[in-house]
Formats: structure tokens, sequence, C-alpha cells
């Protein structure tokens, strides 16, 4: 993981709106109308209907897709207890992930109260508020009792993620471990070290499994719970061994399993070796595990290693699990989360596994394959088949353990309705930083001397997103990087005005010169071209030096681009280049084209420009269904101009590629309606499908729709991507964000990925 600065992790949280969760409303509220049907007089007919029946609460209200986050704040992260108000940022940023992973909206409460009596009333006293319950970092062993009552006394899910979410994950684990090394889970012996709420969770899930309860040895900092001591509560005497064993190392030997839940560090390589053969590691403390990878791989090779960590294989990851758990949960309206739903959620996610991993996943953790075995006994948190695969589990479990009060129907329309809930949004972003993270790429920035670009290449540095090359003057960018106390120690500058470069420049006056001195350029003029930092960064990428060029940030548009014209031009199966913007919707990603260069396209710019778009969408492994735009619909208007152009176009396209998904001419509303399209044009190419790929006739069209739907903040706009370079050059919004400018160095870097040297 990489190094998190303080000042950087405070400033995420105090910067701009303090915090990370933000509550919106979901119905108009524009008018006075729209206001008398939220509140007074139009809100008293649904809570008149709820009135007479409590059950339409779930039809009227938020309800249903609601679950607190509740905590005491005494036992947050591996902090202890820090009290309500300093566990508050852990409580938003697991109603953050319960959102951008299962769309699940959430209110953090904490609660200042350590009485679990009292505890437990308040809880109660506020339940009919939630659909779901999410009990989170209160220590053990109030955390057993205060679950256990909450789950007898409510009608709604509540799961005591800290116990749960690391049982189902590492059970999930453990069934694919054991297979892969042929064991069995009724004769598997295991030690477990670490005796609080996740370790007894883990525990009685496992025995829940099949695992024979006196086959388990647990420890805890005092040693094995064995029938010598005398200070085990009620929790801990479940797990009393016969066997006359006091310590781990005397635990360990002869041991299939080990299960860490406690201390970095407290296992050995010799305790490694003395395990049976083919041992499961389990070393889940966090940062520091109990053993590390290094030496803990070292120690045997027949070993299957798994870690709380993201920097190695098989990361037990409790975001694995929770926010589809509930997800299923809230869909079939289950009473609670029982035994039947953990168990299903576990083995799905075994499951998965075992399936064909989609090239994205592979590509975003640095692989060109994965494939189920020793290194891959679980699925990496960023799949996108975890909500289709484990809340469909979760949901017939509680279905077929009779606690749904809302059935499936049809389980492909439920598996449909969760993949709508996502759309593509942050995790499509997400995707493109990580497939750059594979194979990070050196981008030339023209404007080195911007804070915010500066900023940006501190960023893409740190998570390897890129290697950035700074165009500017080193002391003017030093003096930014300390005034800022940015991290950019081994950041490369170079200043194209320094004499020192006096070499380079003559090299690269020389290859311009030969690339237009047929257009009227002297060399003289070529050398003084060499001074200008968008001239000097493409011919960095045309020479090799580098592989990408970003431009832009403080400069007109046409004048960035002319010398990446000039210098590296446009690919010789196209005539054109086109630029496109991702425009991030919460429906998901849509793709605008063109939106930046072309003026008036001709059918054969509009041919090119389609070809080029569908291309680039496919690179982001999305399957593009293409609607050409315009005024009219289907031929409706006979005359010529943009509709005419566009008929040609979509004809040749027809012809030329059959297979793509693409049609027009047609208007914006019948392009990403495809129900209304279909309904009156049956015949259309795309057929009911919503179009997430829309060319435009021509550039006023295009240009003022991408900055209408960006100011209004109904998308964020990923680009401009330029297509059809024979180089990656890309050029940014004037006075773009820092996370504009990082999305748009990952774009560059999965650009420049697919260029052939």
């Amino acid at each position: 993981m990489p190094k998190i600065s303080k000042s950087e992790a405070l400033n995420y949280h105090e910067k701009g709106r303090p915090g990370k969760i933000e509550v919106i409303p979901t119905k108009p509220y524009s008018t006075q109308y729209d206001l008398s049907l939220a509140y007074t007089p139009g809100v008293a007919l649904p809570c008149l209907e709820i009135a007479k029946n409590r059950e339409n609460i779930y039809k009227y209200t938020s309800k249903g897709n609601l679950v607190a986050v509740i905590s005491n704040g005494t036992a947050v992260l591996g902090l202890g207890d820090i009290g309500p108000e300093a566990g508050k940022p852990v409580m938003e940023g697991k109603g953050l992930l319960f959102k951008i992973f299962a769309d699940i909206d959430v209110f953090d409460i904490e609660v200042d109260e350590k009485d679990p009596a009292r505890f437990i009333q308040t809880v109660k006293s506020i339940a009919p508020t939630f659909g779901g319950i999410n009990l989170e970092d209160i220590k053990a062993p109030e955390c057993f009792e205060i679950e256990e009552r909450l789950k007898e006394e409510l009608d709604i899910p509540v799961f005591h993620d800290d116990q749960h979410g690391t049982a189902i994950i590492s059970a999930a684990g453990l069934l694919n471990a054991v297979e892969i090394t042929g064991k069995s889970l009724d004769k598997i012996k295991i030690v477990i070290s670490g005796a609080g709420a996740a370790a007894v969770s883990c525990a009685r899930l496992y025995i829940s499994m099949g695992v024979v309860p006196s086959n388990i040895i647990m420890c805890d900092s005092k040693g094995v719970l064995n029938n010598s001591r005398t200070d085990l509560n009620h929790i801990k005497k479940q797990f009393v061994t016969d066997q006359n064993i006091n310590s781990l190392e005397e635990a360990l030997k002869g041991a299939d399993v080990f299960l860490g839940l406690s201390a970095g560090g407290i296992v050995s390589k010799k305790m490694i070796r003395s395990m049976a053969p083919d041992p499961i590691v389990f070393a889940l403390a966090n940062p520091d595990p109990e053993i590390s990878w290094d030496d803990a791989t070292a120690s045997r090779r027949d070993i299957i290693m798994a870690t709380g960590r993201s920097d190695y294989p098989n990361q037990i990851n409790n975001v694995l699990g929770f926010p589809f758990i509930f997800r299923g949960a809230l869909d079939v309206r289950a009473s609670n989360i029982n035994e039947e739903m953990k168990i299903a959620a576990a083995k799905a996610l075994a499951a998965l596994a075992k399936e064909y991993v989609p090239e994205i996943v592979a590509r975003a953790y640095n692989k060109n394959n994965i494939v189920f075995g020793k290194d891959y006994i679980i699925p990496k948190p960023l799949d996108p088949r975890l909500i289709t695969t484990i809340s469909p589990a979760v949901a017939k479990a509680a279905m077929d353990s009779g606690i749904a009060r809302k059935p499936v129907k049809s389980w492909p329309a439920y598996r449909q309705e969760l993949t709508n809930r996502l759309g593509l949004t942050d995790q499509l972003v997400m995707d493109i930083r990580n497939i750059a993270i594979r194979d990070p790429k050196r981008v030339v920035f023209a404007e080195g001397e911007n804070f915010k670009i500066l900023k940006a290449a501190q960023f893409v540095i740190r998570e390897g997103i890129a290697r950035p090359l700074l165009l500017g003057n080193e002391q003017k960018i030093q003096e930014i990087i300390n005034e800022n106390k940015l991290q950019l120690d081994d950041v490369t500058v170079i200043d194209p005005f320094n004499s020192v470069n006096q070499e380079k420049r003559e090299k690269f006056a020389k290859l311009l010169y030969e690339k237009r001195k047929r257009k009227g350029m002297t060399y003289e003029e070529a050398l003084e071209k060499t001074y200008n930092r968008d001239y000097f960064g493409t011919l960095l990428v045309e020479s090799g030096e580098a592989d990408a060029f970003i431009s832009g940030f403080s400069r007109k548009y046409a004048d960035t681009i002319r010398p990446a014209l000039q210098v590296i031009g446009v690919r010789e199966t196209f005539n054109h280049i086109a630029g496109m913007y991702i425009m991030i919707t919460k429906k998901g990603p849509v793709f605008l084209a063109d939106a930046t260069v072309n003026m008036n396209p001709s059918s054969q710019t509009l041919f090119d420009t389609t070809i080029l778009t569908a291309n680039a969408v496919r690179n982001l492994n999305i399957e593009p269904y293409i609607a050409l735009l315009s005024y009219s619909n289907f031929g409706e208007f006979k005359g010529q101009g943009s509709p005419g152009n566009v008929r040609e176009a979509v004809s040749m396209l027809h012809e030329r590629f059959p297979d793509l998904k693409v049609d027009g001419e047609m208007q914006a509303n019948f392009a990403l309606n495809g129900s209304l399209r279909y309904k009156h044009y049956p015949f259309n190419k795309l057929k009911d499908h919503d179009a997430n790929v829309l060319i435009f006739p021509n550039l006023s069209s295009g240009n003022i729709t991408y900055k209408v739907l960006q100011s209004l903040g109904t998308a964020e706009a990923l680009g401009p991507v330029l297509m059809g370079m024979k180089k990656p050059v890309h050029i940014l919004q004037r006075d773009s964000s820092v996370r504009e400018i990082i999305n748009m160095t990952a774009i560059a870097v999965v650009d420049a990925q697919t260029y052939k040297t």
C-alpha cells in the first residue's frame, strides 16, 4: 500500500464539504407543486397509508434501502476505545462503501453509550427508520449480547460486520483452500490466534459448515483456551480444549489451518514448518500479519497463504461481503441475516473464484490472466460480478429458510436490476486507473509549473498510474513543491530552455524539420519551435523518450493540438482525428463524440468517428451501443444537411460493419430510451438497448451537450479523449480539476498500453 501522509488524510476528510457522505433528494423539488407533494399537504396521504398498514413504509419511504451503521466507538479499527465522535470517520467510510459497491443508502449513527442494555434500547428505539442495522466497532464481549438481543427483538436484518464479515470471507477462502489441498472440513485441525468478536464468529461459522468443534484450538494473548484457565468469560469458555496444550507454538504442531486475528509478527517460520503438509495460513492482522507473506511462503512451498492486505494474493477483505449480503437481505425484505444466508454468501464467493476471471479484473491487478489456484482462492474486491453473485445467493437463502417477506419472482430480472443499480459509474473510473497501474507509462506534462498538475503528478506516482515527465523551469517547480509540501522528490523535470538540453533540441529540430520541410518549415524555424513546450513534449513522444503527452490546462485547444498534428500525426487508416468525452452518469457511462474537433463532419468523417469511438469503448471492455444523432428519426426529414450526412454514414456502417450495434439518424431522447425507440421503431439495430455511445452531427451540438451536462452537475466528464493519433496525445479542458487531470493521465496510460512499439 502507498504511504499516506497525515496531511493528505486530514485534507481528504476536511476539504470541500467536510466528511465523506451527503444526503441528496430523489424526487423533483423545483416547483411549488413538487414541494406540496414532498411535504404538506401531499405527504399526509402516504402517512395515512402507512398508518393503515405498517408494511406500506417500504412502499412510500426509503426504509427498504436504508441501513444504519451504528457504533459506540469502543473498538474502532485498531485504535481501541476512542469514543463515538472519534469513530465517526470510520462509520462514514463504511457508508461510502455500502453506496459505491451495492447502492445502499446509509445513515451513520454514533451512540454515546457503553452499557449494553441502554445501547440495545437506543437502537431498538430508532429501528423503525431503517431496513437494516450494521453494528460496527463495538468491543467484545458486549458485542455478542448486543447483536443477539437485537436479532431477537427486531424484525429487520442486524449484522455485526466485525464478527461475521471476516468469518464469511475467510470461510469462502477456507472452502477453496481445503478443496485445493484435498483435505476435508470434518477432519482439519484449526488453530485460531485471537479470541475476540471476529475469531469467535469465524469458529462458529466454520462449525456450521462442517468443522468438528474439538478440532479447533483457540488462543488469546495469554495462551491457549484450555481447562487450566480460570480467567475466561462465558464466550471464551465455549472454545476450551481438552488437550494439554498451552502455547501457540505447541498448538501449531501438526495443524492444518492457522487463522490469525491477533497481532503482527507472533508466528515464526519454524512454527509454520511444524504444521501438517499443505498448510493453510490466514494471517489477517493488519497492517502487519502474524507472519509476513514473504516469510510464510519462504518457509514452505506447499503453503496456501492469505492476508488482510491488498498488496499480496488472497486478500480477506470484508468489502467482499457486507455490501452484497445486505443488498440481498434488503431486496427480499428478510427479517434477519441468519446462518443459512451467511453460508450461502461464503459458498457463492468460493464458487465465483472458480469461474473465468474477466480480463478487466486481471488487468486491474497487473495480471495477464487469473485462474483458480493457491494464489487465487478468493475473488478480487474490484470484481464487478460480486453483486450479481452474492446478493442473489443471500436472497435465495433467505427465501429458502422462510424469512423473506418479498420473494424474488424472476432471477434474471433481479440480476439485471442489480447490474442497473451500479451502472459503471465510479467502477469505470477505478477500472481505468487499475488498468493503468498494470503497466505505467512515461507521460509528459507540458505545464509542469502548475500546482494542479504537480498535485496530480504526486498522486499518479504514489498510486503507480504513470511516470510523469514535467516540462518547465526546475527551480520554479521545486519552489511550488516546497511551498505546498508535495512529495515529488524523484520526479523528472525537463526544462526546454536549459542549455543542457541544447543537444536534445537540435536532435528534435532535425526530426521536426524532416517532417515539415515539404510544408514550408525551415530548420531554423523547427529549432525555434523546440522552445515551445507542446512541440518539445510531442517530440519526446515521437522520438520514443516518452509514451504519452498531456497539455491544454492553460491554453486553447486548437493551439495545443496543432503541434501534436504536425509532430505525431494521424493514423494512416483514418483521415482525421476525433474527440470523445466519457460522461459518468448514475445510469452508467455515456460516450460522446465528436465534441471537440470536427466542426461540420461529412458522412465519411462521421463513419470514421464512429469506428474510432467504438474501438475506444471496447478498449475499456464495454460493448458499444451507438446512436448517430440528428433532429429527426430514421428519414422523417428528407432534406440534406445533418440528417442526410448521418443517414449516409449509417448506411456505410451497416454495409461494412454489419455486426456493429449502430443505427440512426435519431433524436437524443430515442437514443437514450431504448424502450421508447423499440416501441416506435422496432426495426432499429439497437433493439431496446439504451445507447451508450452518441455520435453528434456537428461540433456545436456535441460541445454544447457535454458542457450543459457537466455544468448542471448531472454528469462528470472524463476527457476529451483524442482518438486517431499515431501515438497518445490528450488535451485537458482548461482549468481542469486535479481529479480530471488524474483521470486523463490514467486514460493516456491505457491508451499508450494499446500502441505497438
